[in-house]
């Protein structure tokens, strides 16, 4: 932890280690670029769409890449099978620049190599949900236009009655022996020849073309398909990149001379998310990393990958990081390797943080970032001894071409220490939502993205953020901020798990509720825990009904704490 004067100090030489870093000439050199009518901060050097991105691969073309259970492709391997099967989508399967590709399936190697393929002849890459039934996956194709898609055999069970009102063309991942109705991944690359650097020259991909589609979670309505071009996705990768290297030049002792393992990171969330698919996966290409999938989120399972493959970089969301020390052989397995403990898409607790910097190895740096979708996550972030400082933030805008401002409801911009909703300006911030002109202009305003997001800037330009807009429970007239609550409840030791909500009542409007999980072994009630906040919080925030239960709160495809279905199974309880 740094005392307030060296904060100051460390910021202030971070920021001059910033700009000599984008310097004329330099690969972060930045220039002003007019895009959608608004001029902007963009790097000028770095690649100019995601194929310049994936022939970084050939720098090291014997270096493992992709690791998924017993399959191991290195980085040659991957651009080649990426390369035969961007031919075999424009010959055989008629895709044209523009046209829509779906990618319908649990992580894997094929996931990977599809995205590529798409995304390499000028087509755009559309990741649905895995987590989607039926009905889900028909509006999804529906709103996207796909033509063909890529399909494991369990969504290909789902999206059945559908295929043939769709007209879908499906090249499937995985397939079971039963499958003979879709084509098999590999066979259809085994005798085809790669694209040549002049056929890929010929697709003429520009920086402002259309580049994917990822639907958001739609937790009102329809979900909505934020359309990125391919400047989005490649700012987003240079700015982590700009970000890592700026900090290591503050902090040379994180920088390890001849390290005995290869950079990996541990894949421990769905491609279909930005996470996934930009900060791990499009990434670890950059940094010629090992990316090492796994089949599904298991704590236990993730700490022998960590220890057998040396993972070197532990990112997913904060739970996950909580869900890994409750392991009782968290303190006996060999983590080692780790450098980096970091998390973005929700908030995490102060005390996590403590527990992290005191039971993970001291050179495993903890971080949180954050962003969204429609950022392509790429918002603010924070690490190492700036977190420990400032454990209730999620980090300063990241540098150098995003902008964070805190607007007001009238669209006015508020001052340092006011709260108000978050704006993110940037390059790689949605070109929209597809198909959807009007929700885009709901949360577009003179280039600023409007989050959603309720925070602060403190006076040091950290972000604070208090909640979400739409998750702030009133009672009575008076806003009560979910997270504050959260917080209160995590620094009781029996508590392990929380979700603080609001439900429907007839005199306050709102009534606040929550659902907790206790630590195994743990004797406390519902009186203990009101008692307990009442020393910590004011009376009005304390919930009305405190819900115990020994059992996990229930997830979404992300690893996030589902508070919407929890809500609901709590209206329903009381209701019966």
């Amino acid at each position: 932890m740094l005392t307030e004067e060296q904060l100051i100090n460390d910021l202030t030489l971070l920021r001059e280690i910033a700009l000599k870093h984008k310097i004329a000439g330099s690969e972060f050199e930045t220039k002003k670029t007019v895009i959608n009518g608004h001029e902007l901060d963009v790097f000028s050097s770095i690649p100019n769409n995601l194929y310049e991105v994936y022939r970084l691969s050939l720098e090291k073309p014997d270096t493992t890449f992709l690791v998924y259970q017993k399959e191991r492709y290195s980085f040659g391997e991957t651009f080649d099978a990426a390369s035969r099967m961007g031919r075999v989508l424009v010959e055989q399967y008629n895709i044209l620049k523009g046209d829509r590709v779906g990618i319908c399936a649990r992580n894997s190697a094929e996931w990977c190599i599809a995205y590529m393929a798409a995304t390499m002849v000028g087509a755009i890459a559309v990741p649905m949900n895995s987590w989607w039934q039926g009905r889900e996956l028909e509006f999804g194709f529906i709103d996207s236009g796909c033509k063909t898609v890529f399909i494991d055999s369990p969504r290909r069970a789902q999206l059945a009655p559908y295929i043939e009102q769709l007209g879908l063309s499906l090249i499937n991942i995985k397939p079971e022996k039963k499958d003979t109705a879709t084509s098999e991944f590999f066979n259809l690359i085994k005798d085809v020849m790669p694209l040549s650097e002049s056929e890929i020259k010929d697709f003429k991909v520009l920086p402002e073309d259309d580049a994917s589609i990822m639907y958001t979670s739609g937790s009102t309505g329809n979900p909505k398909g934020v359309l990125s071009t391919h400047r989005n996705i490649t700012n987003a990768l240079y700015t982590w990149k700009y970000v890592k290297e700026i900090n290591e030049i503050l902090r040379p002792e994180l920088v390890e001379e001849n390290p005995p393992y290869q950079d990996s990171i541990l894949a421990n969330v769905p491609l279909f998310h930005c996470t996934g698919s930009h900060a791990q996966f499009l990434l670890s290409i950059i940094y010629k990393r090992k990316y090492v999938m796994m089949y599904k989120w298991e704590a236990q399972e993730a700490l022998r990958l960590i220890e057998k493959e040396r993972i070197t970089i532990f990112h997913g969301v904060p739970t996950m990081t909580w869900e890994l020390m409750q392991c009782d052989n968290f303190d006996s397995s060999d983590l080692s390797s780790l450098r980096g403990v970091s998390g973005g898409g929700a908030a995490r607790p102060p005390e996590h943080l403590n527990m992290m910097v005191t039971r993970f190895p001291k050179k495993a740096v903890p971080g949180l970032g954050y962003g969204l979708t429609e950022t392509n996550a790429i918002g603010a972030i924070i690490s190492g001894k700036f977190y420990q400082t400032r454990p209730n933030s999620t980090g300063r805008p990241t540098p150098p071409v995003t902008s964070i401002q805190i607007f007001d409801q009238s669209g006015n911009s508020l001052p340092t220490g006011q709260a108000g909703e978050v704006g993110i300006k940037g390059p790689t911030v949605m070109k929209g939502y597809w198909n959807n002109p009007i929700a885009t202009e709901e949360v577009m305003r003179n280039g600023w993205f409007i989050t959603g997001d309720i925070g602060m800037l403190d006076k040091t330009g950290f972000l604070i953020i208090l909640d979400r807009a739409k998750d702030i429970v009133i009672r009575g007239g008076e806003n009560i901020g979910c997270a504050e609550v959260e917080y209160a409840f995590h620094e009781h030791s029996a508590v392990s798990e929380v979700s603080v909500y609001g439900i429907p009542d007839e005199r306050l409007g709102e009534a606040l509720c929550a659902t907790v999980m206790i630590r195994p072994g743990e004797d406390v009630d519902e009186k203990n825990l009101k008692e307990f906040l009442g020393d910590r919080i004011a009376a009005f925030k304390v919930p009305e009904k405190i819900f115990l239960q020994h059992e996990q709160l229930p997830r979404g495809s992300t690893g996030k704490i589902a508070k919407k279905q929890i809500r609901t199974q709590t209206i329903e309880k009381l209701q019966a």
